[in-house]
């Protein structure tokens, strides 16, 4: 071996040495964009809303993209066809879609209840569901799923689909006149948009659940098989961000609602934070981590969800039973709440 030769690979020796021992670069955080079925304003968009603004994303690695569709069906399309990797929509959509090969898994439930309930102003004479005869009820479309649950439980009474009728009547301050003027008997809508008038408008409400849906969580975040498996490490790591924000909802509930109401473009006063602070604590048991020490935040139910998709398949809202494992995993949940839940707790109560 001449003396040139052992000089270059003296050189390339040393150079390798040099990159072993150099530090790591900064690696740039893993995208993922999120696509809601809602509005920015809308209540579960709190959860995300906490994960960026706490640094639960960054502290994931995670760069986050949300987008809002308006629509839940456009969100689910959007993310099925590859245009977005998770879309944050109630289950409806995707097991109606299944058949239609739509093909999309939620993988963190952001409600641990049923999205929808019948309710009444409180004052109103209805007491029971066998009261709704001859009434007319609100919704916020034209056939909402909504439907699906009140038939159920007013055929439950004893009612016939004849015995009342549905009518769109919007939502916000086009819903909340319609019920004081009794213009509807009572409202087949979200629980959490009726709470939303009794935190923000001063209305009051009572309310009638499915007794068996009332605790079949129906909304969360979904994703398309093909991003589970070429994403599955940054979806974990999304679900423990969201996983923490549910937990920060829950104990420090103020600046949850100030995160919110910077995210959603509304104005920071005394009163609107009161109101989304009152707001949160109202309806803290349809958040994830309405028990902040649970191992199991954001799992979906499976026995549940075959509960549900037995229930709309009798219902006619589709063909046939959609298998759980197609609409449900829970693979993700235990790295989401691979942390220490006491210690954060603590931290997260501190937090300001």
């Amino acid at each position: 071996m001449s003396q040139f030769t052992r000089r270059c690979l003296a050189v390339a020796a040393g150079a390798l040495i040099a990159v072993a021992f150099a530090p790591r670069p900064v690696l740039a955080d893993d995208a993922l964009t999120v696509i809601s079925g809602s509005q920015p304003t809308a209540f579960f968009e709190v959860i995300g809303d906490v994960a960026e603004a706490a640094g639960f994303y960054k502290a994931e690695h995670l760069a986050v993209n949300i987008q809002y569709a308006g629509s839940p069906n456009i969100a689910a399309q959007l993310v099925a066809s590859g245009k977005g990797d998770v879309c944050s929509i109630a289950l409806e959509p995707i097991i109606a879609g299944y058949e239609k090969g739509l093909k999309l898994t939620s993988f963190f439930a952001r409600d641990p209840h049923y999205e929808y309930a019948l309710g009444v102003p409180y004052d109103s004479p209805i007491k029971t569901l066998a009261d709704f005869k001859g009434t007319i009820i609100g919704e916020y479309s034209v056939a909402s799923p909504a439907e699906i649950s009140v038939n159920s439980m007013l055929t439950g009474a004893g009612l016939k689909k004849s015995d009342y009728t549905f009518i769109p009547i919007g939502n916000g301050a086009q819903a909340i006149t319609a019920l004081n003027s009794r213009k509807v008997a009572g409202a087949a809508f979200p629980y959490v948009e009726l709470a939303l008038y009794e935190s923000n408008a001063g209305q009051k409400y009572r309310f009638f659940y499915h007794p068996i849906l009332k605790d079949i969580g129906d909304v969360g975040y979904a994703t398309a098989p093909a991003t589970i498996a070429a994403k599955g490490d940054l979806l974990k790591r999304f679900s423990r961000a969201n996983a923490k924000a549910a937990i920060l909802i829950r104990v420090n509930p103020q600046l949850a609602a100030k995160y919110f109401l910077q995210a959603a473009g509304l104005k920071v006063t005394d009163e609107t934070l009161k109101n989304q602070t009152n707001l949160l604590e109202l309806a803290y048991d349809q958040l994830p981590g309405f028990d902040p020490s649970s191992s199991t935040i954001g799992a979906m139910s499976e026995r549940g969800m075959g509960i549900l998709t037995k229930f709309l398949a009798d219902a006619g809202f589709t063909q046939t039973v959609v298998p759980v494992s197609a609409v449900v995993t829970t693979q993700f949940i235990a790295y989401a709440n691979d942390f220490d839940h006491k210690a954060f707790i603590a931290e997260a109560k501190k937090m300001h």
